[in-house]
């Protein structure tokens, strides 16, 4: 079992950038596939982002691409997303998850992953 603590969320202006950090406690961080979703007001939980275990495969949804970028430092025990050129649309709580069902293409469905973190709200103003 693995526990999830969000931080760098924050409030931005359009194109700024924002660096969220997952800090993991628990069972060996270096075990899991990890990965970012987001949640607006009203609307459902939404993927972001995935790496597997051995980081050698990462997806993104389509509307991040080229601006966002996951990462993960084992030895840290640390899962990352660097979030550049930020828009009103990428305002939303998000969220770090973790599976140990590690599959070599990370999924990226919520169902996909079993432990969640409490979330860090970003807000970008145009």
């Amino acid at each position: 079992q693995v526990q999830l603590v969000e931080s760098g969320g924050g409030s931005v202006q359009a194109g700024g950038s924002l660096r969220l950090a997952c800090v993991t406690s628990g069972d060996t961080f270096s075990r899991y596939n990890m990965g970012w979703f987001r949640q607006a007001p009203g609307k459902e939980r939404r993927f972001v982002a995935a790496t597997n275990w051995i980081d050698t495969i990462r997806k993104y949804v389509d509307s991040v691409k080229g601006r966002f970028t996951i990462s993960r430092d084992n030895a840290k025990r640390t899962l990352y997303l660097q979030m550049d050129s930020l828009n009103a649309e990428d305002t939303a709580n998000y969220y770090c998850a973790a599976t140990s069902r590690r599959t070599v293409s990370p999924g990226t469905e919520a169902s996909d992953f079993d432990y969640w973190g409490q979330g860090t709200q970003v807000t970008v103003s145009s």
